[in-house]
């Protein structure tokens, strides 16, 4: 009975998503007129919570307003598509939960300047120049985590945003060993990434949320920037 429930709650997230879709967010709207699909009307069983429109991230307010609804571009989508079913093969009942994927470049200066008590470079570490673009800003790279069969987060030893090591995925074994870091969170992670490179997708050093469709230099050549 417990199953059950969780699954229709889990349908009842996704339906209601898809609904979602028809929008009157400017934002949105402007996501749409340059070709950008939203997530849950074509990706079956992901999950969305985007942290930036609600209250919980390092900036500690909603920085999306009404842009609620996970956007990417069409061949970043089909990745994603890839992605998620390979989960649910190897992982039955298992969600790709999205905290943040496209994101207009209006937005990446807000994170950008709240992070004043870090040096340019160090900011580089956590949140991508503006002036140099992030791929988000193209609608080719994405923020995630696995749910499981409930839609709850599995563990995976920090939070989303977590600035320090123990974000790191190439700390990893070094945190295991001193004993900083769970062998669960680890195998969680893993799972993660599995899925994720899979389906083309690529790492990267130190945010284990953080997952690229493309490079920088080829997002650039291949699409626009999000104003």
């Amino acid at each position: 009975m417990k199953n059950l429930f969780a699954k229709a709650v889990i349908m009842l997230l996704i339906s209601l998503s898809v609904k979602a879709q028809k929008t009157t967010c400017a934002a949105e709207l402007s996501l749409q007129k340059q070709g950008l699909l939203e997530v849950t009307s074509h990706v079956p069983g992901v999950l969305v919570e985007l942290k930036y429109a609600t209250t919980d991230n390092f900036m500690k307010k909603d920085v999306y307003g009404c842009l609620t609804h996970a956007y990417l571009q069409k061949e970043t989508m089909a990745m994603l598509k890839k992605a998620q079913e390979n989960l649910g093969k190897a992982h039955p009942g298992y969600h790709l939960l999205i905290y943040d994927a496209a994101r207009p470049l209006s937005k990446q200066w807000e994170l950008w300047n709240t992070l004043t008590e870090y040096s340019p470079e160090k900011r580089r570490t956590y949140v991508a120049d503006p002036k140099e673009h992030s791929i988000h800003n193209y609608g080719s790279a994405i923020d995630l985590t696995v749910a499981d069969e409930t839609g709850k987060p599995l563990e995976m030893g920090t939070k989303y945003d977590f600035f320090g090591e123990m974000a790191y995925p190439k700390e990893e074994a070094r945190l295991l060993k001193a004993g900083k870091l769970s062998q669960k969170a680890i195998d969680n992670r893993l799972i993660l990434r599995k899925a994720m490179k899979s389906a083309g997708f690529m790492p990267i050093e130190y945010e284990w949320w953080h997952f690229n469709a493309f490079s920088r230099k080829v997002a650039k050549e291949k699409f626009s920037v999000i104003p």
